[in-house]
C-alpha cells in the first residue's frame, strides 16, 4: 500500500523528517547568525563613493548612502562621531568613509556604521567647496551690498587667531610701527576638530561685547591665519564660520592664508587681505604719514593767511593812493573854521556892546532920588490898601452895634429861615458872644442869662 503522505508533499502541520536533526530556526537567530557572520568576516572596512540621502534626525545621528555606479550601501553615522566631521557632508560629495560592516536586522540589510569619514581627494574637496560657495552665494551672503565700510582708524581692534602663532606677533608688530593701537585677541584654533566652531564662536562674541563695558568692543575685527594646505585651511571655508562673518555687524577683515590662498571665509568678510600683515596695514593708517600730512595742511594754512594778509596790505595800499591828501581833504574844513572864528568875535563884540547899553540903561533907574520916588509911591499904595482892609474888618462894625449869627454846630446864619431851622445860636457882638435859642411857632430867639430866666430878644 503507498505511503499517503510523502516527503515532498505539503503539510497542515510541520512535523519532524526522517534524518532532520535540528529544530527551525526563528528569524532572529538567522539574524543573529548572519549579523555574527558578516561582522566577523569584515570588521572595519574603508569604503569610497559618493554620498546620497543625507539627513540628520532630530537625534543628531546622520543616515546615509554611498554609492558608485554598480552599487549602493547604506550607512549610519552616531552623533558623537557626526559632530567630529571636518566638513559639512553634502549629496554628491565623493568621500572615504571608514567603519564598521554590520547588518540592521529591523530591515532585513546590511550596512557600515561609520565612525569617521574623509574627503576623496583635493578633487572631492574643491567639489564640496565650489558646492557650498554656490549655495551660500545664492543666499546673498557674498553680495557686495552688504558688505559695511571700514572704519579710518579704529580704536580697538578684535583678533581671532591662535595666540601661540607667528600671525598674530606679525600683527601687533605692524600695528606698532604704523599706529599704535589696542588690540584685543580671542585666542582660537585654527585648524583640525573643532577649529571652525572655535572661530565662529569668537566672531560671535566679538560681535556680542556691548559699548561702554569692562572689555571695550571692536571697532573691527581681523580673522587671521598663516598660510598651509586646503586642508589646513579647511575651518574657514565651514559653512558654521561663513555665517558668522556674514552676520557680524562689526566691519570684519578676512586674512586666511598666503596671497594665493582663498576661503570661502574672504567672500563674506567685508575686505580680503592677502595676509595677515596686510590685514594690520589695511586696518590702521600709519601715523607718521598722517603726523606729516597734518604738518602740511598747517603749513598750507599758515601761508594762505599770510597770503590773505599780504594781499589785504596790497589792497589797502592802493585804495590809500587813490584818497586825496589829507590838506586837500581838510582845506575847506579849516578855512570854515577860521571864517567861523571870525564871525564868532564880531558876534562876542556885538553882545558886549548890547549887554554894556542894558547895564547902562539899568543902573540910570537904579539912581537914588528915583529909587526914593518909587519906594514912596509903594508906601502910599500900602496904606491905602490898609485902611481898605481896616473898613472891611467885621469887628469893626460890631463896634457899631451890629451882630452876626452862628448856629452852635457851626456855620454862619444869613437868614431868619436858617436860624429857625439851626435852633440853638451863637450870637457874637464886639465885646463877647451870647448863646440864644429859637423857640415857638412864632419862631422869637430868646437869649438865656440865667437858666430859670430868659430874656426874650
Amino acid at each position: 500500500m503507498p505511503d499517503p503522505f510523502p516527503e515532498d508533499s505539503p503539510r497542515l502541520v510541520a512535523e519532524a523528517m526522517p534524518g532532520d536533526n535540528s529544530a527551525a530556526e526563528s528569524v532572529s537567530e538567522l539574524s543573529g547568525r548572519l549579523k555574527r557572520m558578516v561582522e566577523g568576516e569584515f570588521g572595519r572596512v574603508r569604503l569610497r563613493g559618493e554620498i546620497s540621502g543625507w539627513k540628520r534626525a532630530a537625534s543628531g545621528h546622520c543616515y546615509l548612502s554611498l554609492k558608485d555606479d554598480q552599487a549602493v550601501i547604506d550607512g549610519v553615522m552616531w552623533k558623537g562621531q557626526a559632530a567630529l566631521i571636518p566638513f559639512s557632508p553634502q549629496d554628491g560629495i565623493e568621500v572615504i568613509a571608514s567603519g564598521k560592516l554590520t547588518t540592521y536586522p529591523g530591515r532585513s540589510k546590511y550596512q557600515i556604521v561609520i565612525d569617521r569619514m574623509e574627503l576623496a581627494g583635493e578633487g572631492a574637496l574643491m567639489a564640496l567647496l565650489e558646492k557650498l560657495k554656490a549655495q551660500l552665494g545664492a543666499e546673498g551672503l557674498f553680495d557686495q551690498g552688504r558688505k559695511k565700510q571700514l572704519p579710518f582708524m579704529p580704536k580697538v581692534i578684535g583678533v581671532v587667531t591662535s595666540p601661540t602663532g607667528a600671525v598674530i606677533r606679525d600683527i601687533l608688530h605692524r600695528l606698532a610701527d604704523r599706529c599704535p593701537t589696542h588690540v584685543v585677541v580671542w585666542p582660537v584654533k585654527v585648524q583640525g576638530d573643532g577649529a571652525a566652531r572655535d572661530v565662529a564662536a569668537a566672531i560671535a562674541g566679538f560681535d556680542a561685547i556691548a559699548p561702554g563695558g569692562l572689555v571695550p568692543r571692536p571697532d573691527l575685527v581681523i580673522v587671521a591665519r598663516g598660510g598651509g594646505s586646503v586642508e589646513d585651511l579647511w575651518a574657514f571655508n565651514e559653512e558654521v564660520v561663513v555665517r558668522a562673518i556674514a552676520a557680524c555687524s562689526i566691519p570684519l577683515i578676512s586674512a586666511v592664508g598666503h596671497e594665493t590662498d582663498t576661503s570661502l571665509s574672504d567672500y563674506a568678510a567685508d575686505l580680503r587681505a592677502p595676509t595677515p600683515t596686510a590685514a594690520a596695514e589695511i586696518a590702521v593708517p600709519v601715523l607718521a604719514d598722517l603726523r606729516l600730512g597734518l604738518d602740511s595742511y598747517a603749513h598750507r594754512a599758515e601761508r594762505c593767511a599770510r597770503r590773505y594778509v599780504e594781499r589785504g596790505r596790497e589792497r589797502t595800499d592802493a585804495l590809500a593812493r587813490l584818497l586825496p591828501k589829507r590838506d586837500a581833504l581838510l582845506g575847506p574844513q579849516r578855512q570854515r573854521a577860521d571864517d567861523n572864528a571870525q564871525r564868532l568875535d564880531r558876534a562876542l563884540e556885538r553882545r558886549i556892546t548890547l549887554a554894556r547899553g542894558q547895564l547902562d540903561r539899568s543902573a540910570g533907574a537904579l539912581r537914588p532920588a528915583m529909587l526914593a520916588q518909587r519906594l514912596s509911591a509903594a508906601r502910599d499904595r500900602l496904606a491905602g490898601a490898609w485902611k481898605l482892609v481896616e473898613a472891611l474888618n467885621p469887628s469893626h462894625v460890631l463896634d457899631r452895634g451890629y451882630a452876626w449869627v452862628e448856629a452852635k454846630a457851626g456855620g454862619v446864619l444869613t437868614s431868619a429861615a436858617a436860624a429857625r431851622k439851626a435852633g440853638a445860636l451863637v450870637l457874637h457882638f464886639g465885646d463877647g458872644d451870647v448863646a440864644a435859642r429859637v423857640e415857638g411857632a412864632g419862631g422869637k430867639a430868646y437869649v438865656k442869662d440865667k437858666p430859670d430866666q430868659p430874656t426874650l430878644l
